[in-house]
């Protein structure tokens, strides 16, 4: 089901849970890179030192972009993932048409087209790096069968309130489902975000391009390699479209991780897939989410 939060206590930065997954991503990722054991051997042993002196303070994403860099260094591959984002960009662009006919068909076009782009969120190779085709097709089917619960007419209303909407991308293939929902949008208030650099599976310029973003909307990159928003990390062009921007919608674990405490109009959307997340957000793993911003918040 599609899943709206009441207000919650604060995010609490990084917890303890969060470690195995560190190490998990750090070995998937280099196993990507090389078969090569020892170099293996010798990112797993950096990266667990990186972990036993983690900041709990930081937020994930921060952490995740710590490990990150330290695998693209010691392997000198900058995007190990690239091959994975091709994969899943053009098999979105197959059934795009399909997933598009979907929306238009429906009696209220903007919450199938939420129901989809969240649905895509189960694109992140972060969280799952053996992902299928199979898993992403159970994912829409969930996401058309389920009871959809929420106020997507408060989203409405924000959206038509709003002057301008930046829409904060996720994942690679993903965003094909966020351009059903960005379709359904005014979309000359709109302008897309994509990672200012490679990060796991995350969206850059590159795969807007790839799946025509450009074409449709102003696409720009936020000047970071965090998978997530760290609005410290990012660009001051960046800044100043967050800033200004009437209404932030945000795909993803990671921006939620990352902005949860701004004091911003911000509608979080995604699949809460990991134990740490459901439990802050209060809701079962698997869990569809539209969550508007509704904590106490502290300014940026």
């Amino acid at each position: 089901m599609l899943w709206i939060s009441s207000k919650r206590e604060v995010f609490v930065k990084t917890y303890l849970d969060c470690a195995p997954c560190f190490v998990r991503q750090a070995l998937d990722s280099v196993r990507i890179v090389t078969k090569d054991e020892a170099i293996q051997e010798q990112v797993l042993r950096e990266v667990l030192r990186t972990v036993g002196d983690m900041d709990l303070r930081m937020s994930p994403p921060e952490m995740g972009q710590q490990i990150h860099r330290l695998i693209r260094k010691l392997t000198g591959v900058e995007d190990p993932y690239q091959g994975a984002k091709e994969k899943f960009n053009r098999l979105m662009l197959e059934i795009y048409a399909e997933l598009r006919h979907l929306v238009e068909k429906s009696r209220n076009r903007l919450e199938m087209a939420i129901r989809l782009a969240i649905a895509g969120n189960v694109i992140d190779l972060g969280v799952k790096s053996d992902l299928e085709q199979r898993g992403i097709c159970e994912s829409f089917e969930l996401a058309l069968k389920a009871p959809l619960g929420g106020d997507v007419e408060e989203f409405a209303r924000e959206v038509s309130r709003a002057k301008s909407i930046l829409y904060l991308a996720d994942n690679a293939g993903e965003i094909v489902c966020d351009r059903l929902l960005i379709e359904e949008l005014p979309l000359e208030k709109v302008t897309v975000v994509v990672r200012g650099y490679p990060i796991i599976n995350d969206a850059t310029m590159k795969d807007a391009e790839e799946t025509g973003l450009p074409d449709l909307v102003r696409v720009i990159p936020n000047g970071s390699d965090a998978p997530g928003t760290v609005l410290s990390d990012c660009s001051a062009s960046f800044r100043r479209y967050f800033n200004e921007a009437d209404l932030v919608i945000a795909k993803g674990q990671g921006n939620y991780e990352t902005l949860s405490e701004v004091d911003k109009n911000i509608f979080f959307l995604l699949k809460a897939k990991c134990s740490v997340i459901a439990r802050d957000l209060g809701c079962p793993i698997g869990s569809s989410v539209l969550e508007k911003q509704s904590r106490d918040v502290v300014s940026v």
